[in-house]
């Protein structure tokens, strides 16, 4: 195998080099368990999560896991008030409320996700993660060093060449050079200009060639022949999303699943309609609706994560009524390659793909 893929299998400790991209509302600890237990890592999302939830899914990662698996966090600066904006993005979404007949939340925006700290790095503590990984940069110095101190992985997305530098001098274990193709949050942390965003074709071995830590590639990798190809451009590893939303294990949403086995899934665009920042998704009718002009970006919308406060009550009469016109359907620009399968079967597959495409004496 090559020498940047058997220094990250012997360093991480598992036998494919395949990691379950974390998923935030969409898996929990049973599709990490499964992906585990296949030989890849398997990854929790914990952005989103109360402290008591995440505490009851650590504690089954903890016990359950059959290999290393990953905790993964955001890093974003919370947003300043801004009741101008947030009446400005209500004024926005009256149309959609008035059409699903739902009320417009009264008051102040509330931040849905919260970003790393001294509290979660006490909580994760006593179950010691193998790895912890972030979106949007790195917390403070202080935080990165205690993970390390327990034997702990530190791992974060870059998304240009700069990103993947500023982390390496920061002390990370693997950088994830998430392609423009990746479905999700982009991992953008050093500018908000999403005109610095490439593809993974022309990232990734940018990326390989400024640091001298491991890649991982993220970003249209859906079955063998992108594993192969990521291999081929100087990845350790890849870290794989949306195939893994539509194995059995995933908590994927009915209405999130038939966007991605349906023919809508050719048709993704980055928005930041439903958080503040942006993201890939299949288009919809509020990404539509509320981006600005061509696009489906919308400079009315509040920053990060305050967007969502307005959009959850719209989601949930949507959804309610069988419509998947406000929901984020989080999706990767190779949706259309992924096939149902079982995270095991998914794991092997391109576990065994990997070492395929690296010769033993590579």
């Amino acid at each position: 195998m090559n020498h940047s893929m058997q220094a990250f299998l012997k360093a991480v400790g598992t036998p494919w080099p395949v990691v379950q991209a974390p998923m935030a509302g969409s898996q929990g600890s049973a599709l990490a368990l499964a992906v585990c237990a296949a030989g890849g890592v398997g990854s929790l999302a914990a952005a989103t999560l109360s402290a008591d939830a995440l505490q009851q899914e650590l504690s089954v990662l903890a016990k359950q896991a059959q290999g290393p698996w990953n905790v993964n966090f955001f890093c974003h600066n919370p947003p300043p008030d801004d009741p101008v904006r947030e009446k400005a993005w209500l004024d926005a979404l009256r149309p959609l409320a008035d059409r699903l007949g739902v009320s417009l939340p009264a008051g102040r925006a509330v931040a849905s996700r919260s970003p790393f700290s001294r509290e979660l790095l006490d909580l994760i503590r006593p179950y010691r993660p193998p790895v912890v990984s972030f979106h949007f940069g790195l917390p403070r110095p202080e935080l990165v060093g205690a993970i390390k101190a327990w034997g702990g992985q530190v791992w974060s997305s870059a998304t240009t060449v700069d990103e993947a530098r500023w982390l390496e001098q920061r002390g990370v274990d693997v950088v994830i050079a998430q392609g423009l193709e990746a479905g999700g949050h982009r991992g953008m942390f050093l500018t908000t200009d999403v005109t610095t965003q490439t593809s993974l074709l022309a990232l990734l071995p940018q990326v390989v060639r400024a640091v001298r830590i491991p890649v991982l590639a993220a970003g249209g990798i859906a079955h063998e022949a992108g594993v192969q190809a990521a291999l081929a451009l100087g990845a350790a590893g890849v870290q794989v999303g949306t195939a893994y939303l539509l194995c059995p294990e995933a908590q994927t949403h009915p209405l999130h699943r038939a966007a991605l086995a349906s023919d809508r899934a050719r048709h993704t665009a980055l928005t930041n309609v439903f958080t503040g920042r942006p993201a890939r998704g299949i288009v919809n009718r509020a990404m539509r609706e509320l981006g600005d002009g061509a696009t489906c970006l919308s400079a009315r919308a509040p920053a990060f994560p305050l967007a969502g406060w307005a959009m959850a009550g719209l989601r949930s009469a949507a959804e309610a009524a069988g419509l998947d016109d406000c929901s984020p359907l989080w999706a990767g620009q190779a949706a259309p390659l992924c096939e149902p399968a079982t995270a095991a079967e998914l794991t092997q597959r391109l576990g065994r793909a990997a070492h395929a495409a690296t010769p033993s004496n590579a």
